[in-house]
């Protein structure tokens, strides 16, 4: 019988399946968390408080964006992405011809 899978890996199979949504979503969790800070804070004009917000998004998102740039590369160097995309690709269909 199969292990199932514990709700933590089930995540980060998807996070590693999904690396551009799950950027998408850091993004906007970010922004709108951000603006639901900086809205609490009196002394801003509201100008101020989205550029924050902007600010502070853009850098959730950049760290995201290192973070799928580092799950990528681990896959490349363990040969998970191979292993993942072999069984849609036929390798004799491939074969160089002599």
């Amino acid at each position: 019988m199969a292990e199932s899978k514990s709700k933590a890996e089930s995540i980060r199979e998807w996070v590693i399946e999904h690396k551009l949504r799950t950027v998408g979503c850091l993004w906007l969790s970010g922004l709108a968390g951000s603006i639901a800070y900086n809205w609490s804070q009196p002394n801003m004009k509201t100008s101020v408080k989205i550029i924050h917000a902007r600010l502070h998004a853009q850098a959730l998102t950049l760290a995201a964006l290192a973070g799928a740039a580092v799950v990528e590369w681990y896959d490349h160097k363990t040969g998970a992405k191979a292993d993942r995309y072999a069984k849609f690709l036929p390798v004799d269909t491939y074969s160089h011809k002599e």
